[in-house]
């Protein structure tokens, strides 16, 4: 319990230099939008692909379990949709993420303070901490949320192609579903969600990348448990923002 209180301090105590004015506003732009291809853009492909299928998955399966045939045929698209926005876009694919970024982040980093670069970073009088992590935050908090959107979307797109392909639902039924009772409010949900990963996903991967100690192994085992980390605080920051933003 002295370890976690400890290291949630240091965590915290992190945020405190990341978040300075950074000292040259040309490098902090630069890193920026290097941040935002490395971590974003460069996740879009893994994104779509799983989203797509996993769209498909889901109109089928909730097809199959309605089987009743009193029971309307645009629920199986209305179903669908409210799973994709609510859950699978925002939680999963931001694990799936945390996965991804989250082990190039702490390699990154953590490859940084074992090959002293950090330090000599720190003797010029350079706030590594804002310099190194300030960027990959607003990177990740800006951009992550259009790539859910891009999910959602897709999800739903695999979701029609697989009830065509399959005969389970009628391309109208199915935009119908889409269609019916739509809650605008379920996508801010869904894009606050995302923002609050996305800032999970950034910082806590970049402390263990900024605090490791050793060589190379240690920087492997430092990626692992960030990852391991980063999804446990996903799961449970998704139980109380639920909570908080649909809970009445």
């Amino acid at each position: 319990m002295q370890s976690y209180l400890k290291h949630t301090g240091k965590y915290f105590i992190m945020l405190g230099q990341v978040f300075k004015r950074p000292q040259k506003r040309s490098v902090f732009w630069q890193q920026f939008f290097k941040e935002v291809e490395d971590m974003g853009l460069s996740s879009i492909g893994i994104v779509a692909f799983i989203s797509f299928f996993v769209g498909g998955v889901v109109v089928i399966q909730t097809a199959l379990n309605l089987e009743n045939p009193l029971t309307p045929k645009y629920l199986i698209g209305f179903a669908s949709r409210e799973s994709l926005i609510l859950e699978f876009s925002p939680t999963l694919i931001s694990i799936i993420l945390a996965g991804k970024v989250g082990s190039f982040i702490t390699s990154s980093i953590g490859t940084m303070r074992v090959t002293e670069q950090i330090d000599a970073l720190e003797v010029m009088g350079i706030n590594s901490l804002n310099h190194l992590v300030l960027p990959k935050i607003l990177a990740a908090v800006f951009f992550y949320p259009f790539i859910i959107i891009i999910s959602i979307t897709l999800g739903i797109i695999g979701g029609w192609t697989a009830g065509l392909i399959t005969g389970l639902i009628t391309s109208t039924d199915y935009l119908d579903g889409i269609r019916s009772d739509f809650e605008p409010y379920h996508i801010t949900y869904s894009l606050i969600k995302t923002a609050v990963f996305a800032f999970v996903i950034a910082t806590i991967p970049a402390y263990h990348g900024f605090y490791v100690k050793g060589g190379a192994i240690e920087v492997g085992r430092a990626s692992t448990k960030a990852v391991v980390w980063t999804s446990i605080v996903i799961i449970v920051m998704n139980y109380f923002l639920t909570q908080m933003l649909l809970g009445k």
